[in-house]
């Protein structure tokens, strides 16, 4: 290896290390259709026959500045499931399938115990979402990174026939609205987050998110770094079971931002806030900042981190077709006739 390179900061063979230790991690992603290992230049996937018509549906997006939780409590295996999340609840909107997945990790400094328990956090979510991980990129930028931080993003490939698109056209007024319920705040609000918890870098701040929350019910930095949820596997088994409409992923901009992005002209959503609980979290925010009520659901998923709209007599078996796979469903309102937007009552 270059000792010049290595003196620059760079330790290609910490880089070695890293990859043997992700193996066993990207192994366990493999799904059939994946035809390349891991080091190759390229990461291949070998589309089935089983599509009439294929269109592909991509996916990218990061972390954010949940991140900056992680480097605080140095827990690093949870963020990667964040990142994968991000990107195959976009694509499952269109009522596509995720095939695969690739991540993209820019560090500081490469210390290999680390980037395993990022990538297995990648490969959890992977393993969630049914899609495989068949490549990445691990990047040592000293003097750019900070040695402790890095940064995290991907990008998914899903597949759909042409017939099957999800995309909101056949929305009427009398529809009904299903969500499904979040883990938390997922990965959205971080900058505002860390600003009302009076989020630092200093060793007592780190000690104050490890202590037990009695309202909480567990240490704040857990709940704060509580992994986003992927909704693939039960949104397909509802795409499968009843007629699915529309799909709205609830992120950054919260609901004002993200339903009116699933409907089609005059028509809105009008949502019974009280037809689901907010968790705790949402609450305790709201009260650190004084935060109106308006700019809560503005900001945040306030419990709800997926929806989709049905007609309103299989609004039963949308639920049920939910709770088989383990997730919680509430019919959270209607859509109605009117300008096109959201309706929060």
């Amino acid at each position: 290896m270059s000792e010049a390179y290595k003196n620059a900061g760079v330790d290609v063979e910490a880089g070695y290390r890293s990859v043997e230790l992700i193996k066993d991690h990207v192994k366990r992603t493999n799904i059939p259709g994946v035809l390349s290992g891991i080091g190759g230049f390229g990461g291949l996937f070998e589309l089935s026959g089983e599509y009439k018509n294929p269109v592909l549906v991509s996916g990218t997006d990061g972390v954010g500045t949940k991140l900056k939780l992680a480097f605080i409590m140095d827990k690093h295996d949870t963020v990667g499931q964040d990142c994968v999340a991000m990107c195959v609840n976009d694509i499952v909107c269109g009522g596509a399938k995720p095939l695969f997945f690739l991540d993209y990790i820019a560090v500081g400094k490469n210390v290999p115990e680390k980037i395993a328990d990022i990538v297995k956090g990648v490969s959890d979510g992977c393993v969630k979402a049914g899609c495989a991980l068949i490549g990445g990129e691990t990047a040592e930028m000293p003097g750019f990174y900070a040695p402790d931080e890095y940064d995290l993003a991907g990008f998914s490939v899903g597949i759909v026939d042409k017939e099957k698109i999800i995309d909101g056209s056949r929305i009427m007024p009398g529809d009904a609205i299903i969500g499904i319920a979040s883990s938390g705040i997922h990965s959205n609000g971080y900058s505002l987050v860390r600003k009302l918890f009076n989020i630092d870098d200093s060793a007592e701040c780190a000690e104050s998110l490890k202590k037990y929350d009695s309202e909480l019910g567990r240490p704040i930095g857990e709940a704060l770094l509580e992994p986003t949820k992927i909704y693939v596997k039960p949104m397909l088994n509802a795409v499968s079971a009843v007629d699915v409409k529309a799909v709205s992923h609830i992120t950054g901009g919260g609901f004002y931002e993200n339903v009116p992005r699933m409907l089609k002209e005059n028509t809105r959503a009008k949502i019974n806030k009280n037809s689901f609980e907010v968790p705790p979290i949402f609450k305790r925010l709201q009260a650190l900042g004084d935060i109106p009520e308006h700019d809560m659901w503005g900001t945040f998923n306030m419990g709800i981190g997926m929806m989709f709209v049905l007609p309103p007599q299989q609004a039963e078996a949308a639920v049920k077709a939910i709770e088989e796979c383990g997730e919680k469903a509430y019919v959270i309102g209607e859509i109605t006739e009117g300008e096109k937007g959201v309706e929060i009552c």
